[in-house]
């Protein structure tokens, strides 16, 4: 992206920008300095904001941590209206337009143009070649040819404003995925976002304001809560079949040392040099969203506080030195991202939810993906169930024994295409019909903070060698109001 470029321009009916947000918007970096350098972000521990402006190494106190963290949990006051509960306008069809296509958005695609009733007017990649390739997927299924929009790093700004678009999809490098829903937004657009939504505290209150200002919903497209597994513990835990919830725990334990030094599969070191910046849990949102819909966070209960400890970080070096020739370029690289760490976040229940993450040590893949109440307990990888009065052995039971309990998205759904199992289909499949038949989404800009504050958080609490955290209250009190998520009834189209 070039730096000097001019944001996209503002709707003249939004109530203009907070101080915090024009900055954000002249800090909007450059993408193949973020890709390449880790200097300067990695100084300010990538600007957490009040979270402090240590070096990325140094110590952090307890009480600097909790003042820190108070001091931006502190709910801003509103800038316009609760986007909870708040529905779609009906459309007959949705028209998308895609921003990112490497391995993720160039595979997601597919799916978008696999659902009915959604038509992709447009692409965007820096890497034309990828883009061209996206838009012959298009034509191929049958739909016009989209605009191509592949004129540098900036030009998503012009896919955004467009006025023949509902739905801008971002699939790209972290660092972007900010700047690139806030400009969405900004354009009257909804907007779907990949893990994480932001990297900072004050990015993600932005977000939210703007999510309510333009009444846009700004949302974290989490794949996992999807998956069959997921959705029939939810469909379970709301039935009260786990009796009153007390505990759960997700994770993303993946050991993506090998991609992380391809230099194909990711373009440039993105992700590996987020370990060269960040010591926390740096995708918390595969595990916590999903957990977090069984317990009803932001719908009866909510995070209050996180607390997390990390291991040395020695898997990416040991790899390095094994697998990489001298003079590659990872070699100028330190990690301080811890291999493993665990976050325990508290509930205003008095519920603990565990979040685990390692992608940089041997591991089998595992999400977790754990349940307790007080009449039994679901584990995931694999899975296993032991729910009172039917198990009185103490021996793990069949879960599939409970298939009645899938949600109806599988069983209308048997065999959904695509990867992970069918989630990214069933994600796509819901998100599109509740735009379609102008409906509230399963979750919202609230939850897409929730899910992702553990980001900053994690990291600032490690450093205070885990002072615990206060988790912002995104909703501003609405978290006490019982509302709808993904536990749904099958519309009538």
């Amino acid at each position: 992206m070039n730096d000097d470029a001019r944001p996209a321009p503002e709707p003249q009916d939004f109530p203009p920008h907070s101080g915090a947000a024009d900055e954000a918007e002249r800090r909007d970096p450059s993408r193949r300095s973020v890709l390449w350098t880790t200097a300067g972000v990695a100084g300010a521990g990538l600007g957490l904001g009040a979270l402090g402006t240590g070096t990325a190494s140094a110590a952090t106190t307890a009480p600097q941590a909790m003042a820190a963290a108070e001091a931006v949990a502190a709910a801003p006051a509103r800038q316009g209206r609760t986007m909870a509960g708040v529905r779609f306008d009906r459309r007959s069809t949705v028209r998308v337009g895609i921003v990112g296509l490497g391995n993720r958005g160039g595979s997601m695609i597919d799916l978008f143009l696999a659902v009915p009733g959604v038509q992709v007017k447009a692409v965007c990649d820096p890497v034309r070649d990828k883009a061209e390739k996206a838009a012959a997927k298009v034509t191929a299924a049958g739909q016009p040819a989209p605009t191509v929009y592949a004129k540098g790093d900036h030009d998503y700004e012009n896919l955004c404003k467009r006025g023949d678009l509902d739905f801008v999809y971002v699939a790209t490098p972290w660092e972007l995925h900010f700047p690139m829903a806030r400009t969405a937004m900004l354009n009257g657009k909804h907007v779907g976002v990949e893990c994480p939504i932001a990297m900072r505290l004050e990015e993600l209150w932005q977000l939210v304001d703007l999510s309510e200002r333009t009444r846009r919903h700004c949302m974290q497209l989490e794949n996992c809560c999807y998956g069959k597994n997921e959705m029939r513990v939810l469909r379970m835990a709301h039935a009260g079949l786990f009796g009153d919830l007390l505990h759960g725990a997700g994770a993303y334990n993946h050991d993506l040392r090998g991609l992380m030094f391809d230099p194909d599969y990711y373009e440039g070191p993105w992700r590996r040099l987020w370990h060269t910046r960040l010591r926390g849990d740096l995708y918390p949102n595969h595990g916590f969203g999903p957990v977090a819909n069984y317990m009803d966070v932001n719908r009866g209960d909510r995070a209050v506080s996180i607390t997390s400890i990390g291991t040395p970080a020695l898997g990416l070096a040991e790899y390095r030195k094994e697998h990489m020739p001298p003079g590659d370029p990872s070699w100028k690289e330190s990690y301080i991202g811890a291999d493993r760490t665990i976050s325990l976040v508290q509930t205003a229940k008095g519920r603990v939810i565990r979040l685990e993450h390692d992608v940089s040590t041997p591991h089998p893949y595992s999400r977790i993906n754990s349940l307790g109440g007080t009449r039994g307990v679901f584990e995931d990888y694999p899975e296993r169930i032991y729910l009172e009065p039917t198990n009185t052995d103490d021996r793990w039971d069949d879960f599939k024994k409970y298939a009645e309990w899938d949600h109806w998205l599988w069983k209308e759904h048997a065999n959904p295409p695509g990867g992970h199992g069918g989630m990214d289909y069933m994600m796509v499949f819901r998100l599109m019909q509740c735009m379609r038949l102008g409906l509230v989404p399963d979750f919202d800009v609230y939850d897409a903070a929730t899910w992702t504050a553990p980001v900053p958080l994690s990291h600032l609490s490690i450093k205070a060698k885990g002072a615990p955290l206060p988790i912002p209250d995104f909703t501003r009190g609405e978290w006490r109001k019982a509302r709808s998520g993904m536990d749904s009834e099958k519309p009538e189209e």
